[in-house]
């Protein structure tokens, strides 16, 4: 199939979004005499509303509009990832301390305030060109009927709903009570006096609208386009956001008696550089990264994560941020007898193992580990071994790398061009997953009582984490491997049978909960557990505290800090405020956001509690 590619257009593309309006921190694309010439006029063809839609798509991660810091990245790290329990910022004290302000919650200093800013931009940039999308679309179908045929129509109007839903989302889960943009606003110093649950309404009736006019299928055969499968999915995930539970069971059933998605047969091929398993059946959205395409400066790859891979030491050279934290480490081990979280069997005891999550057989812990945190003398994919050299500052980051968003050598999906190339590649970041969407539909289960469907989703999750494992990945070429682990040479297999014989760094297990839940708090904790487990380091994780409730919340992240701020673990995190509650449930709006949203001297913008 086709992808919906980056590609030249779309940085032409991008001076379209701002046409007929500038939110806020729109900023100005017209920088060059040959892009003023592109007007309304200009672009009232098919292929200018062709390419005013993918800029839309192209605001999903970080981009020409909105570059300036990582707060625009499509995973969410600084945000949902650094500011929880799975990881630290990272790196080194001195990089960045914009991101590290927020991973200590302090949130109102100008420094995260930098990067809270540039994610304001980028989601309101995103709903820019969504709804100038649409008024470009109105305005060739009025200027030239027939031109744009009347499926073509609907679906462009749908994938432009769709998006203007998703990006309102991310702000809403991030601000809660926002302003909410249409394509026939012209005042865009617009209140934000709707109330939360209002804000979540509105983005509820784009999914539907968009449900109702796109193709089951992607529309040109191009895999990344939404459909009307992607937009239900959706729908179901913020109703149990909402809280709506009933309505989300119902909606989510649907979607997977639909067929159209499916788990990856193996977790390695969820997160993965090769072509072939990009875009595959568990991909609902995701950010369609793309390296080698004729952008000179490498911009279309993954942008957004390209600090988030080992630094200097490794292949990657750079930069080492979003490094694992020692409580997600933890949180992979398994329990022996039973093939169970730790966290499930041993809830007080779980967490109470600091940093020597090297290899070894003699841990036994789930594979999903492996293929999520990158610990020393195990292979990193098809890079040979991990190894302290990788690690930037590791008194203060701690030993771990990320390693979803790495690419497989042999993938040859990393860029040729631009800054430090080697850490720019066309990994696909994904935003919303059919993983994911089951675990949202589990989680609603079992607040309808139905802790057996929840327990079959979630040993269907587990089913598949031990299809495969972490293998030797580079046993023809990589010498200080095979020295390790004679086994493995001449094995290049990055995945194996979880107990396959060459494996000597690690002793994998993971069973499916074969007793049945005997109580809606058991099923609840299993459910949040496997989440976790699953989509861990994907930036989900504060998202998912909040949305358990502001007590769950505020619980998590104390008892984690109580254990991180410690001299075996990370002592800097002394200085990590609290999880407040009202105050920690939003971030605080931009400050610069509601100094220009001022009318007559007056802020249209009010601030979130506390801050």
């Amino acid at each position: 199939m086709k992808t919906l590619l980056r590609s030249r257009l779309v940085l032409s593309a991008t001076v379209l979004a701002c046409f007929g309006g500038v939110v806020y921190a729109c900023k100005d694309f017209l920088d060059t005499p040959a892009q003023a010439t592109l007007d309304d006029n200009a672009l009232a063809t098919k292929g200018g509303v062709e390419g005013s839609l993918i800029a839309a798509y192209r605001s999903l991660d970080c981009n020409n509009a909105t570059n300036g810091n990582w707060g625009c990245a499509a995973s969410n790290w600084p945000f949902g990832s650094i500011t929880s329990d799975d990881a630290y910022k990272g790196s080194e004290a001195s990089d960045q301390p914009q991101a590290t302000k927020l991973e200590l919650y302090a949130w109102a200093s100008d420094q995260a305030q930098d990067y809270l800013d540039r994610k304001w931009a980028s989601v309101y940039e995103g709903v820019v060109r969504a709804n100038s999308t649409i008024r470009l679309l109105e305005k060739v179908s009025q200027l030239k009927p027939g031109e744009i045929s009347h499926a073509d129509s609907m679906s462009i109007r749908g994938e432009a709903l769709f998006l203007r839903a998703h990006y309102h989302f991310e702000a809403w889960r991030m601000w809660g009570n926002i302003p909410y943009y249409y394509e026939t606003d012209t005042d865009f110093r617009k209140a934000n006096d709707l109330g939360a649950d209002s804000v979540a309404k509105l983005i509820i009736a784009d999914l539907n609208a968009a449900i109702a006019l796109l193709p089951p299928t992607p529309r040109n055969g191009q895999v990344g386009r939404a459909t009307s499968w992607a937009a239900r999915g959706y729908k179901g995930r913020v109703l149990v956001y909402r809280h709506q539970y009933a309505a989300a069971v119902a909606t989510l059933d649907s979607v997977v008696a639909s067929g159209v998605y499916a788990l990856e047969t193996s977790f390695d091929r969820v997160w993965t550089g090769f072509h072939a398993f990009a875009n595959g059946k568990e991909t609902i959205l995701a950010y369609e990264a793309s390296v080698n395409d004729g952008e000179p400066n490498g911009n279309n790859s993954n942008y957004g994560e390209r600090l988030n891979l080992p630094h200097s030491g490794s292949p990657f050279k750079c930069c080492g941020f979003h490094q694992p934290s020692q409580n997600l480490a933890n949180f992979y081990a398994v329990d022996g007898a039973t093939g169970l979280p730790k966290a499930f069997t041993s809830p007080t005891t779980w967490n109470n193992r600091d940093s020597v999550w090297v290899a070894s057989r003699a841990d036994t812990v789930d594979p999903r580990m492996d293929w999520t945190i990158g610990r020393d003398s195990v292979p990193y994919k098809d890079w040979g071994m991990h190894d302290t050299t990788w690690i930037r500052a590791k008194s203060y980051g701690g030993r771990y790398s990320p390693k979803k968003n790495a690419q497989e050598k042999a993938s040859g999906a990393v860029s040729k061009v631009g800054w430090q190339p080697e850490q720019e590649n066309g990994v696909h970041i994904h935003i919303f997953r059919y993983a994911d969407m089951l675990l949202l539909l589990a989680e609603a289960k079992v607040e309808t009582a139905d802790l057996a469907g929840a327990q079959t989703i979630v040993n269907q999750i587990r089913t598949r984490a031990g299809v495969a494992a972490q293998g030797c990945g580079a046993g023809s070429t990589n010498a200080a491997l095979v020295a390790r682990y004679p086994a493995c040479a001449g094995d290049d297999r990055i995945a194996v049978p979880i107990n396959d014989p060459k494996i000597g760094w690690a002793t994998y297990r993971v069973s499916p909960y074969t007793a049945p839940w005997p109580d809606q708090a058991t099923a609840r904790n299993a459910v949040r557990i496997e989440r976790r487990l699953e989509l861990g380091m994907e930036g989900q994780r504060l998202f998912d505290l909040r949305r358990y409730g502001s007590a769950v919340a505020q619980q998590v992240m104390n008892d984690y800090l109580t254990a991180e701020a410690t001299p075996l673990r990370r002592s800097y995190k002394t200085a990590q405020l609290p999880y407040a509650t009202p105050l920690n449930d939003y971030y605080p709006i931009p400050t610069v956001e509601i100094d220009l949203s001022k009318v007559g001297g007056q802020n249209k913008l009010n601030q979130n509690p506390g801050w």
